[in-house]
C-alpha cells in the first residue's frame, strides 16, 4: 500500500519561505548597499597621472562626479515608482545598471562616455538604495536594523572602498569598475531573492499612498536644483565663500522641506538630513588625511577600524529596533549626540600615524548614525521613510559643498608640501566644528518642532505576539496619508499588507607629520579649485595610499 507524501501546513510552509527570503534580503543588503554608496566618491583625481595626454582632465573630474547627482534624483522617483513595480524586480534592475556601468567603463575613452557612465551608476544606486529600504520594510524586524547599520557603515567607509582598488594600477578606468565581482555576487543574490519572493507568494510590499508620492516627488525639487548649482561651481570655478553660502543655504533648504508633516517624519527627514550632510564628507576627510604618503597609518591600517565601528553600527541599531520601541526621537537625538561626540574626537586625535585610534571616532561616527536613522524610521511609514532618505542623500551633495569650500579657502595661498599637508588637516578640523554645530541644530530644531501641533495617529503599532498572520490588525494609516481605500481592507501601513510573522511596522592636538619631497608633486588637484580652479562633483582632494604610488 503507498503512502502518501507528507504536507507541511500552509502557514508552516509560508513560515519556511519568509524565513529564507529574509536570509537572502539580508545577504543581499550586506552586498548591495556599500556597493551603491561606493559609487559616490569621485577619486579619479588618485589616478589622474594615468589620463591620456589627449583627454581633459578637469573636464573628466567634473563629468566623474555626475554619479551623486543621478543618485539623489533617481531616489524620490523610485520611491514613487513603488506602487507599479515590487521592491523585488527594482533591486534586481538597480543592480544590472551597476553592473552594466561597470561593464561599459572598460570602454570608456571620452568625456562624454564617462559621464555617461556615472550617470548609470549613479541611477542604478539610488534605485538599489530605495529598493533595499522597501524590501526590509515589512520583513523581520533585525532586517530593518541591518538595513540603517549597513548604510551608516557604507557612508562611513566610501572614500576608503573607493581608494582600495586603485593601489598601483595601471589603468586609469578602474575607477570606473571597482569591484566587478562584487557586483556579481550582488546581482545573483537579487535574481535568488527574486526567486524566492515569487515562490513565497509574493508577499506585498510597502506602496506609498497618494500624498506620500507627492511628497517624495517634491524631494526631488530641491535635489535638482542643489545637482545643477554644484555642477555650476565645478564648471564656473567658484571662489571658496560662494561655495560656503551655497551649501549652507542648501541644508536650510532640506530642512525647510524636513519640516513639513506630522511629527515622526519630521524627525525621520531631520535624522536623515544631518546623517547625509555629516557622516560621509567627513569620514572622506579623516580618511584622506590619514593616508600612507600624508604620514598615516593608510588603508591598511584603518580596516580594523573601520570593522570594528560596522560590527558595532549593526549590533546598536538591532538593539535599538528590538528594545527601544516608541522613543525614537529621543534616541534618535542620542544618536546624533554620538555622532557630535565622534566629530570632537576628530578634532582631538587627527591625524594620527596609529590607525586604532581611530577607532574611537568611527565607531561613534558609525554607531550614531545607525541609531539615530533606526530610531527614526520607527515612527514613520514607508512613505516618509522613502522622502527622509531622499533629503538625506541630498544632504550628502550639499555636505560635500559645505567641506569644499572650507578646503578651498584653507588652501588658498600654499607654495609648499607642508603647507598642503597643515592646510589639509586645519580644513579637516574646521569641518568637523562645522559638522557638530549643524547636528547641534538640528537635534534643537527636531525638539522644537516636535511641540508643534499637529495631528497625532497611530502609526503601524505591532498587536503583538499573539496576532494570527493571517489576520489583518487593525490599525490606522500614517498621519501625512490620504486614505485610497477602505479601513477594512487597509493594512497598518494603508497599503493592504501584512507581514507573513504578524510583527508589523513599530512606531515609533597631535603633531602634524611632516612630509617627504616626493609627496610634494602630485598632492596638488584639490588646490585646482583654489585659485579660480574646477573641484569635482563632489570636490575632493588626491589621497595617494603611500608616496610610492602617489
Amino acid at each position: 500500500m503507498a503512502v502518501p507524501p507528507i504536507q507541511r501546513p500552509p502557514h508552516q510552509a509560508r513560515l519556511s519561505n519568509s524565513w529564507l527570503l529574509d536570509i537572502v534580503l539580508g545577504l543581499l543588503v550586506v552586498a548591495s548597499l556599500p556597493l551603491a554608496v561606493v559609487s559616490i566618491p569621485n577619486t579619479l583625481s588618485v589616478v589622474a597621472r594615468l589620463l591620456p595626454d589627449d583627454l581633459d582632465q578637469a573636464g573628466l573630474m567634473r563629468t566623474n562626479g555626475l554619479s551623486l547627482p543621478a543618485l539623489m534624483l533617481t531616489v524620490p522617483l523610485v520611491a514613487a515608482a513603488l506602487r507599479r513595480v515590487p521592491a523585488p524586480h527594482l533591486l534586481l534592475g538597480g543592480l544590472v545598471l551597476v553592473a552594466l556601468s561597470e561593464a561599459a567603463g572598460g570602454y570608456a575613452g571620452s568625456e562624454f562616455f564617462v559621464g555617461v557612465v556615472r550617470v548609470l551608476r549613479g541611477v542604478g544606486a539610488g534605485v538599489i538604495l530605495a529598493a533595499t529600504l522597501a524590501a526590509v520594510w515589512h520583513r523581520a524586524a533585525a532586517l530593518r536594523a541591518l538595513w540603517a547599520g549597513m548604510f551608516g557603515l557604507s557612508l562611513l567607509t566610501a572614500q576608503a572602498l573607493a581608494l582600495w582598488p586603485l593601489d598601483a594600477v595601471s589603468s586609469w578606468r578602474v575607477t570606473l569598475q571597482p569591484y566587478p565581482l562584487v557586483t556579481g555576487v550582488a546581482l545573483g543574490l537579487a535574481a535568488v531573492h527574486l526567486v524566492v519572493w515569487t515562490l513565497g507568494g509574493r508577499p506585498a510590499g510597502p506602496v506609498p499612498s497618494v500624498r506620500e508620492r507627492g511628497r517624495l516627488l517634491l524631494t526631488a525639487v530641491p535635489a535638482a536644483g542643489i545637482a545643477a548649482l554644484a555642477i555650476s561651481t565645478a564648471t564656473e570655478g567658484w571662489r571658496a565663500v560662494p561655495v560656503m553660502v551655497l551649501a549652507v543655504v542648501a541644508i536650510l533648504g532640506l530642512l525647510a522641506l524636513a519640516s513639513i508633516g506630522s511629527s515622526e517624519s519630521r524627525t525621520s527627514a531631520y535624522t536623515m538630513v544631518a546623517v547625509g550632510a555629516v557622516l560621509l564628507p567627513s569620514a572622506a576627510q579623516v580618511t584622506l588625511v590619514e593616508m600612507g604618503g600624508l604620514g598615516g597609518p593608510g588603508l591598511r591600517g584603518l580596516w580594523v577600524p573601520y570593522a570594528v565601528a560596522g560590527v558595532l553600527a549593526i549590533v546598536a541599531a538591532v538593539a535599538v529596533r528590538l528594545f527601544a520601541q516608541g522613543v525614537g526621537r529621543r534616541v534618535a537625538s542620542l544618536g546624533l549626540l554620538a555622532m557630535v561626540a565622534g566629530l570632537c574626537s576628530v578634532r582631538l586625535v587627527v591625524p594620527a600615524a596609529d590607525g586604532m585610534v581611530l577607532t574611537v571616532p568611527f565607531s561613534l561616527l558609525a554607531v550614531g548614525a545607525a541609531v539615530a536613522v533606526t530610531a527614526a524610521l520607527q515612527g514613520v511609514g514607508a512613505g516618509a521613510a522613502m522622502s527622509g532618505l531622499s533629503l538625506g542623500c541630498a544632504g550628502v551633495l550639499a555636505g560635500f559643498l559645505l567641506g569644499a569650500g572650507v578646503q578651498m579657502a584653507m588652501l588658498d595661498g600654499v607654495r609648499s608640501a607642508q603647507e598642503l599637508v597643515d592646510s589639509f588637516v586645519g580644513a579637516l578640523h574646521w569641518w568637523a566644528l562645522a559638522g557638530g554645530f549643524l547636528l547641534v541644530m538640528i537635534i534643537v530644531l527636531a525638539a522644537v518642532m516636535a511641540r508643534r501641533p499637529g495631528r497625532r495617529v497611530p502609526v503601524d503599532e505591532p498587536d503583538g505576539p499573539g496576532t494570527p498572520p493571517d489576520v489583518p490588525c487593525a490599525g490606522l494609516p500614517p498621519a501625512d496619508v490620504l486614505l485610497v481605500r477602505g479601513a477594512d481592507q487597509a493594512g497598518p501601513d494603508g497599503d493592504g499588507a501584512v507581514r507573513p510573522d504578524g510583527d508589523d511596522d513599530d512606531p515609533s592636538t597631535v603633531a602634524i607629520p611632516r612630509v617627504s619631497a616626493v609627496t610634494a608633486g602630485p598632492v596638488v588637484e584639490p588646490a585646482a579649485g583654489v585659485g579660480g580652479g574646477t573641484p569635482a562633483v563632489p570636490p575632493q582632494g588626491q589621497s595617494p595610499e603611500d608616496a610610492g604610488s602617489a
